[in-house]
C-alpha cells in the first residue's frame, strides 16, 4: 500500500495515555470482539474474514454469545491457523443484548488493540494492515476506521469517511454511516481508562455504535484508512430492523446524554427526524406530528421531515427503508 492510499486525521492536540506519541503502536497485537446470537451461518463467513488478515502481530478472536448456546468448536479454528491466532469463545456475562455482549468480550480480551466485527459483516483483506499504517503516520490517534462496503440486493455501495469531519463535533452533526463498529479499532488501554466501555444502558443497544463514537472522539483523534475494507451487509435478519419503539427510545437517550447536541441544530433536527419517522411507523400519529414541528424548527430542510410526514400519512416506513438502502442509506 502507497501513502495515498491512506487518508490521515490528524487531530489538534490529541490527548495521551501512555509514554509517547508512538509507544501505543510497540504492542500490535488485537483482539477482535465478535458478538453473535442464533446466526452460526454468518458468523462464520465473519471469522473467515478475520482468519485471512495477514498482520505481523498475534491476533485473538473473543466470540462471545448472547442468549444462545456457545459453539465451543470455534476455538478449533486456531489451530489451523498457526502460533500467533487464538479463538476464545465465551457467553454474554453482561447484559442482555449486544453493549453487554461486546463488553463481556473486551473483558476477556488480553490484548493492545480492541476491534470489533459484527456477525454479518466481512473483513476484507488488508483491513488491520491499512489501519495500523494510518495510526503510524497519524501519532495522536489513539482509534481507526475504514471505509465500507454496503452489500444490499446483490449490490456493492462504496461508503468513505471524510477525515476532515471524524471529530466529536462532525458525529454531533451526522451520524456517519460510513464509520462502521465492524470498521473500528481502538487502543485498548485508551478505551477502558479514557474512554469507557459500551454503554449498556442505551435501550435495546440500539446506536451504542454511535454513543461509542462520540465519546472516542472526545477524547482522541481518530485515523481513517482510505479504503473500503470491510462489507457489511444489509439485510432484513438484522436485530434492529424495523424495531420502531426502541429507536425511539434510544433516540431520546442520546439527546439526553449529550447535551451538545443543542449547539449542533442541523445534527439535532436529524435525530428527532429519525424520532418521527419512528413514531409515525408505530401509529402515533400525534406525537409524530408534535417532533415533526420540532424537527421543522430546528432545522427546516431536514430531509427526513418529508419521510415522517408521508407515514404518518399512511406510507409504510418498511418501504421507506428499503428504497433508502438500495442506495446505501438508512432512516
Amino acid at each position: 500500500m502507497t501513502t495515498s492510499d491512506v487518508s490521515i486525521l490528524v487531530p489538534v492536540a490529541a490527548a495521551t495515555d501512555d509514554g509517547g506519541p508512538t509507544t501505543h503502536l510497540a504492542d500490535r497485537s488485537v483482539s477482535v470482539i465478535i458478538a453473535t446470537r442464533d446466526r452460526p451461518h454468518l458468523l462464520r463467513r465473519a471469522l473467515a474474514g478475520v482468519l485471512a488478515q495477514r498482520h505481523d502481530a498475534p491476533v485473538e478472536i473473543v466470540v462471545v454469545f448472547d442468549r444462545c448456546e456457545p459453539d465451543h468448536s470455534l476455538a478449533e479454528l486456531a489451530t489451523d491457523e498457526g502460533p500467533g491466532v487464538d479463538v476464545v469463545v465465551s457467553t454474554n456475562q453482561r447484559t442482555p443484548g449486544l453493549a453487554g455482549a461486546r463488553n463481556s468480550g473486551i473483558d476477556l480480551a488480553s490484548r493492545s488493540w480492541i476491534a470489533f466485527c459484527d456477525d454479518d459483516d466481512e473483513w476484507l483483506p488488508g483491513k488491520l494492515q491499512a489501519q495500523f499504517e494510518a495510526l503510524a503516520g497519524s501519532p495522536g490517534c489513539r482509534a481507526a476506521c475504514t471505509g465500507i462496503l454496503i452489500r444490499y440486493e446483490g449490490n456493492d455501495i462504496a461508503r468513505m469517511p471524510d477525515p476532515d469531519r471524524v471529530t466529536f463535533d462532525g458525529f454531533l452533526r451526522d451520524r456517519m454511516t460510513e464509520v462502521h463498529p465492524s470498521s473500528w479499532l481502538v487502543h485498548r488501554q485508551t478505551l477502558v481508562e479514557r474512554i469507557g466501555l459500551v454503554d449498556e444502558e442505551i435501550p435495546g443497544s440500539y446506536a451504542e455504535d454511535y454513543d461509542l463514537f462520540l465519546r472516542t472522539a472526545r477524547r482522541t483523534g481518530i485515523a481513517v484508512a482510505g479504503q473500503p475494507l470491510v462489507r457489511v451487509w444489509w439485510h432484513g435478519a438484522s436485530y434492529f430492523f424495523e424495531r420502531w419503539k426502541m429507536i425511539d427510545e434510544a433516540l431520546g437517550y442520546l439527546i439526553e446524554k449529550y447535551p451538545e447536541f443543542d449547539r449542533h441544530p442541523d445534527g439535532l433536527a436529524r435525530i428527532r427526524g429519525q424520532q418521527a419517522v419512528a413514531q409515525a411507523a408505530m401509529g402515533e400519529r400525534t406525537r409524530a406530528l408534535r417532533t415533526i414541528a420540532a424537527t421543522a424548527r430546528l432545522h427546516p430542510t431536514e430531509k427526513r421531515l418529508p419521510l415522517a410526514l408521508a407515514v404518518a400519512a399512511g406510507l409504510k416506513a418498511e418501504s421507506a427503508l428499503k428504497i433508502a438502502h438500495r442506495f446505501g442509506k438508512g432512516i
